[in-house]
C-alpha cells in the first residue's frame, strides 16, 4: 500500500470535502468531514513530532478540533449507550473520570508498547477499536475519533506509509454487525467474530482503495497526455497536480496554490482563450 498511499494522499487528501473547496466547505456535511480531514493530518502531525506514539493528548487535540471546544475526556456521568432502534441501553462505560483516565492511560501505553503484545498489528488494531470504544472517553465523537485511531495505528506499525485507509464506508454499511460484534465481547468474551469483523474491513477497503488509486493513475496520465499534446504552453507537473488536488477548480485556486498572477491563472482555467489568440 505504500505507493498507494502516497499518491492518494498526495491527489485526493482534499477532495474529502465533497463538491466543495476543501478549505471553505459550505454545506453541513462537507464541514464535518472538512473536519474529519483536519484531525487526521493533526493526529498524523503529532506522530511525526512524538517518534511515531499516539499519546492520549493527541487523541485530545484531535477530539478539540472536531468538536470545537477545549474539552478533554468526560467528567461527567450519565453517559449509556444505547440501541438505535429502541432506545434501550445495552452497554454503560465507565462513569468516573478518574476511572475513564486509568483505562486511557493503560490503552495509551498498550498502543505503543510493542513489548506488551507479539499480536499481528491487524489484530491489535482490532483490540484497540473494541477498547477504546467501551471507554468511550469523550462526550460525543468517540466514533470518528476511533477511526481515526485505527488508521493512525496501522501507520505507527508500518502498514500504511500515511493514515489513508476508510474503514468508515464497511462499517456505516455493515452498522448492525459491528455493534453487534462489540457487544458480544462485552457480554461472552468472545474476541474471534469481531477480530473477523475488522479483518473484513481492513481487506474490503484496503481493495477499494487500490481501485481507487489506479483510477487516478490513469485519469492523471490521459490528462497529462491531452495537456502535452493540446496544450503544451501551459502545462506543467504542478498545474496537473492541483487539478487534481480540488474536486474542480477556479481562477483563485490555481492563483493561490501555485502562486501565480489572476492574469495567468485565468489563462490557464479558460485554455481555450489561449489557443485561440496564438
Amino acid at each position: 500500500m505504500g505507493q498507494i498511499s502516497m499518491e492518494i494522499f498526495g491527489q485526493t487528501g482534499s477532495a474529502l470535502s465533497g463538491n466543495q473547496h476543501p478549505d471553505d466547505p459550505q454545506s453541513p456535511a462537507a464541514k464535518e468531514v472538512a473536519l474529519y480531514r483536519d484531525a487526521l493530518r493533526l493526529g498524523y502531525a503529532r506522530l511525526g513530532e512524538t517518534g511515531g506514539l499516539i499519546p492520549n493528548s493527541a487523541l485530545i487535540d484531535m477530539f478539540r478540533l472536531l468538536k470545537g471546544r477545549s474539552v478533554g475526556f468526560r467528567v461527567t456521568p450519565g453517559t449509556a449507550l444505547k440501541n438505535e432502534q429502541t432506545g434501550k441501553i445495552v452497554f454503560v462505560p465507565p462513569q468516573d473520570a478518574h476511572e475513564i483516565v486509568r483505562h486511557m492511560t493503560a490503552l495509551e501505553r498498550f498502543i505503543n508498547d510493542d513489548e506488551l503484545s507479539d499480536l499481528d498489528p491487524l489484530i491489535k488494531m482490532a483490540l484497540i477499536h473494541h477498547q477504546f470504544e467501551s471507554i468511550h472517553p469523550f462526550p460525543d465523537g468517540n466514533g470518528r475519533i476511533g477511526r481515526i485511531l485505527n488508521v493512525l495505528y496501522l501507520t505507527r506499525t508500518g502498514l500504511l506509509d500515511i493514515p489513508v485507509l476508510y474503514l468508515s464506508r464497511f462499517i456505516t454499511r455493515n452498522k448492525a454487525d459491528y455493534y453487534r460484534h462489540l457487544q458480544a465481547v462485552r457480554d461472552t468474551g468472545e474476541w474471534e467474530p469481531w477480530v473477523i469483523y475488522m479483518l473484513e474491513a481492513v481487506a474490503e477497503t484496503s481493495a477499494t482503495t487500490v481501485e481507487i488509486v489506479t483510477g487516478i493513475r490513469q485519469q492523471m496520465a490521459d490528462v497529462k497526455h491531452r495537456l502535452r499534446e493540446d496544450l503544451p504552453k501551459i502545462y506543467s507537473q504542478e498545474l496537473l497536480n492541483n487539478l487534481f488536488r480540488h474536486p474542480y477548480t477556479r481562477i483563485e485556486y490555481l492563483q493561490n496554490d501555485l502562486d501565480v498572477s489572476r492574469q495567468t491563472a485565468a489563462k490557464w482555467t479558460f485554455p481555450e482563450k489561449v489557443e485561440s489568440t496564438n
